[in-house]
């Protein structure tokens, strides 16, 4: 099977495009993307081409992209040009440069899908690229998905080169009489994949001349069996997750809990070496907090409670008006009223309504968040309390209590929202007008 015919029945193997319609072709203007655009009009399909100048390699840069404006010119082929400034980029973003490319590489690409109505870009990953991407990916130890390698297909991104070798993609070029340009980066070893191809991938070959096939092959067979993997982990997540928790016992009575554990985490931006000390530490005393770039992970006394970081911005506090009704969260909202009272009037008693004697409040009334050492008089008792204590007595966990509202009435704290009011702001027969808030 010659190049043009592995492509093609690559493509539709794989079903990776439409004969109808155009392909967005990434072109740098080295081999592996010439190749890519000229294989797909070979076989007939529209194409149009965006090319990066990423501005980091000075003349280079240039000629490159001269080079694909020509080569466009000449085949008559719609150009998308973008010049980047990757520095600037990755400096204002904290990334590597590596990253800042990558990032406005792809989110060039999809501007243009968008704008143009295309379905996909091509991009020209090769048989090679997809044997050092699994080395690192061993390298770095990033489990099962990453020693599948690169998919054939990732959303709208297609890689129709991914089963022909380096060497088939210059034979084929020479065949065509197609010049290229070589990015004189690719032959340093600076950065760590380089060092895969420069130094480590001759070695390979030198043992096992057909070790890119072999690992190609090998990715492909645990690419499926990754799927099923998949399947059976998102059957066993389903009964370990409820809500934010996840529940430590039906966690233990899984096949392998520290694999479950990885796949509800990682997906919360928890590396490896955090799970692997999260899963030790299940056996531990509750209370101990882990935190991602993302997310939060308390160890409570039965499950793990997670929340995304965001939600700590909740902690606030708000001024609540005389009277009417407020929003005080996105969920949560009060009704304030005031009325008279009769000595002997029947008061409701529900969680989620307060009755204060007027006369004892001072106005204005805040709603907030707990501070540390927030102490108050529980009703029914003669004595202070933490508010931290008397939340622990309700079981409540760290990050429940982090959110537990509180009415405040000048420096006292008139109501532990939905639990129990204050003992000082008490309805007594000498009571004349009552304050009520009603938690909707």
């Amino acid at each position: 099977m010659n190049f043009i015919e592995k492509i093609k029945s690559c493509i539709t193997r794989q079903e990776l495009l439409d004969r109808e319609k155009t392909v967005l072709v990434a072109l740098s203007g080295g081999a592996d993307s010439m190749a890519l655009a000229c294989v797909l009009l070979d076989l007939g399909y529209k194409i149009e081409v965006a090319h990066c100048n990423f501005c980091l390699r000075g003349e280079e840069s240039d000629r490159d992209e001269a080079f694909v404006t020509d080569f466009c010119h000449q085949k008559k082929i719609l150009l998308h040009l973008r010049r980047f400034s990757t520095h600037a980029f990755a400096h204002e973003h904290h990334v590597s440069i590596e990253m800042a490319a990558r990032t406005l590489r792809y989110d060039f690409f999809e501007e243009l899908l968008r704008e143009r109505n295309l379905d996909c870009v091509a991009v020209a990953h090769h048989r090679e690229d997809n044997t050092e991407t699994v080395l690192l990916n061993l390298l770095r130890g990033t489990g099962i998905r990453g020693l599948c390698g690169i998919q054939y297909k990732n959303g709208n991104v297609v890689r129709p080169l991914l089963d022909v070798s380096r060497q088939e993609i210059e034979d084929y070029l020479a065949e065509c009489h197609q010049d290229y340009v070589t990015d004189t980066t690719n032959l340093q070893d600076e950065v760590q994949r380089n060092k895969i191809r420069l130094n480590v991938m001759p070695r390979m070959r030198e043992i096992y001349p057909n070790a890119d096939e072999s690992i190609h092959q090998g990715a492909r067979r645990l690419s499926d069996a990754c799927r099923i993997y998949e399947f059976g982990v998102e059957m066993l997540v389903r009964k370990v997750v409820r809500g934010n928790q996840i529940l430590l016992e039906e966690l233990k009575q899984t096949p392998a809990p520290e694999t479950v554990l990885y796949e509800v985490l990682s997906k919360m931006q928890f590396n490896p070496a955090q799970i692997s000390d999260i899963y030790k530490q299940l056996g531990g005393d509750p209370g101990r907090v882990y935190e991602s770039a993302t997310h939060r992970v308390l160890r409570d006394r039965d499950a793990l409670v997670f929340e995304e970081k965001k939600m700590q911005e909740d902690r606030f506090e708000k001024v609540l008006p005389l009277e009417g009704l407020v929003s005080v969260t996105d969920d949560i909202r009060f009704l304030i009223s005031r009325s008279t009272y009769h000595s002997g009037d029947p008061l409701p008693r529900e969680k989620n309504m307060l009755c204060l004697d007027l006369e004892k409040v001072e106005f204005p009334l805040v709603v907030r968040t707990p501070k540390p050492g927030d102490r108050f008089m529980p009703f029914g008792m003669k004595g202070m309390k933490l508010v931290s204590d008397f939340l622990t007595d309700l079981k409540k966990n760290l990050f429940e209590k982090e959110r537990q509202l509180l009415v405040c009435s000048g420096d006292k704290i008139a109501w532990v929202v939905g639990e129990r009011p204050d003992e000082r702001f008490r309805v007594t027969d000498m009571t004349r007008h009552i304050l009520c808030i009603r938690k909707i």
